[in-house]
């Protein structure tokens, strides 16, 4: 079946049922919607401002990162639907929805920890002061570049890594901070984190090929279901165990696309709502009184702890700045740990007794998450000295723990939107990528085994990352897996295909790290 058949199969589910689909995406738009809008004004009516400049600012931003979102639809959750739709396992209207509502969930029950993951490469500083101009530029030249970048790999029907964009972005406004800022000592980007991440982003694709390779020679091995290795044949669904496994896998995908991919605009836009409303956002209101009496009886633990791995230095400074020195060079200076048991000193001073952190005055609120942030960003330097002890160990990480909580927060609406723009985007742009997955990879037509085994085998890795709280790409693992399939098959590949996929694979961190960078150098003249 040509390209253009298979497009106009796809296309073809009936007006009924796309009217009805229709109708009832719109539904569930208009009430996610309204549930974000609702809960974000209640958010917002603690904030005590003269002007609208931060309103306008924050709906703006807002705006650019839903949009990132949205395009991310295009790619990563597109493939997540790829199988059933080329298959007729599912109509693409209700494919979509369905997909939709399990990446819903998946983002619902995502910790969050991939997105402040992600945000931890950023430049230590540019998140301190993520309200100031330079923040701004940070958060506007990552977002624009990343969809710049996203929107024209998917015109030419490609599926590229959104992962690898946003990463790539981050890389691009930390090098162009760090060479913009040499002589005041600013940091670039944090290659500890990145290393980390990038391990991941390289060695899923490279798991998802051989994995589900070798799924597919212990499925002919085992399965004697001749229907099982047939390509689709025009607009008949296969037969409804088969039918049962690819929608079973396609849902599996789904989630796991949500638990891990849905995070990657999440952390950023938590960025800018602490940037343009922090007293709103700086602190996470659902920690209560009695983790914050914890918290206290940690800290004072914890301050003993470093005065004794202080060797009698005195903090003859403010400690900020010795503690920020520390976090921008990734080096346990003479000073670190006694300026960051002052730190915590002033950390507690300041929380006192409070009922929980919304108690905490709204002009303390920014400051206060940036004395934990920092503190919590030193603490992996003081781990690292030899000679801790157990105990002192587990008290220094009980700290970070409790510090974390109190910054590292999502609120419920800001789920549910990033949720709808990622089935938005999917409804739009999935038809480019079904076609490229389902006929384009290999020399033969995508079978139902095929789809199966690249798609479970995805949602497997993408959940062990999602334990590891590291990103990787929806759009790798499973276009990596259908090509793993299509070895393993004898059905050879596409190499044009192929050496595309690759080109936009290699060619992903050094156009969005040049356009990132670029675009941040131009909004911090601007801004």
């Amino acid at each position: 079946m040509s390209s253009d058949a298979v497009a106009t199969a796809i296309a073809s589910p009936g007006k009924s049922s796309g009217r009805l689909f229709a109708i009832i995406f719109g539904l569930i738009l208009l009430i996610g919607g309204s549930y974000a809008a609702v809960h974000l004004m209640q958010d917002l009516a603690v904030v005590k401002s003269g002007t609208a400049a931060p309103y306008i600012l924050l709906g703006v931003a807002l705006l650019i990162a839903l949009g990132f979102e949205f395009v991310n639809g295009f790619h990563d959750t597109a493939n997540a639907v790829a199988t059933v739709i080329y298959t007729h396992s599912m109509q693409p209207n209700l494919a979509v929805i369905w997909s939709g509502a399990f990446n819903f969930l998946g983002v619902l029950t995502s910790s969050g920890a991939v997105a402040f993951t992600i945000v931890a490469l950023l430049p230590v500083e540019l998140i301190l002061q993520v309200g100031s101009q330079a923040g701004f530029a940070m958060v506007f030249a990552l977002l624009i570049a990343a969809i710049l970048w996203n929107l024209g790999t998917w015109y030419f029907g490609l599926p590229n890594s959104s992962s690898h964009t946003l990463i790539g972005s981050i890389i691009g406004v930390g090098l162009a901070n760090q060479l913009m800022s040499t002589a005041s000592g600013t940091s670039g980007v944090n290659w500890d984190a990145a290393m980390g991440v990038f391990k991941g982003l390289v060695f899923s694709p490279i798991a998802g090929f051989l994995l589900a390779g070798l799924l597919m020679v212990i499925l002919k091995a085992v399965v004697k279901i001749p229907a099982l290795y047939r390509a689709p044949e025009g607009n008949k669904p296969p037969p409804w165990p088969i039918r049962a496994l690819l929608v079973l896998t396609c849902t599996g995908v789904s989630f796991s696309h949500g638990s891990n991919d849905g995070q990657k605009g999440m952390g950023l836009i938590m960025l800018i709502l602490i940037g343009t409303v922090p007293t709103a956002y700086a602190l996470n209101g659902a920690v209560t009184g009695s983790q914050v009496k914890t918290f206290h009886q940690v800290s004072a633990d914890a301050q003993q702890v470093l005065v004794s791995l202080g060797n009698g230095v005195s903090v003859t400074v403010d400690p900020r700045k010795t503690v920020t020195a520390a976090v921008q060079q990734q080096t346990f200076l003479p000073g670190t740990a006694p300026a960051l048991a002052a730190l915590m000193a002033s950390i507690d001073k300041q929380l006192g007794d409070r009922t929980s952190l919304k108690a905490v005055p709204q002009d303390q609120m920014g400051n206060v998450r940036n004395d934990i942030y920092l503190a919590d960003a030193a603490i992996p330097l003081v781990l690292k000295q030899p000679g801790l002890t157990s105990q002192q160990t587990a008290t220094l990480t009980s700290w970070r723990g409790l510090g974390t909580q109190a910054t590292q927060f999502i609120p419920p609406w800001v789920k549910v939107a990033v949720a709808l723009a990622l089935g938005l985007g999917t409804m739009v742009g999935w038809k480019r990528i079904v076609v490229t997955v389902g006929e384009r990879i290999g020399k033969e037509h995508l079978t139902y085994a095929q789809g199966a085994s690249a798609e479970l085998v995805a949602m497997v890795l993408i959940q062990a990352a999602d334990m590891y709280h590291l990103p990787v790409s929806t759009t790798h693992v499973l276009t990596s897996g259908v090509a793993g399939t299509m070895a393993a098959n004898g059905s050879g590949l596409q190499w044009n295909t192929v050496r595309s996929l690759l080109m936009a694979w290699v060619l992903t961190l050094p156009a969005s790290i040049l356009l990132a960078g670029s675009l941040f150098v131009v909004f911090r003249h601007i801004f």
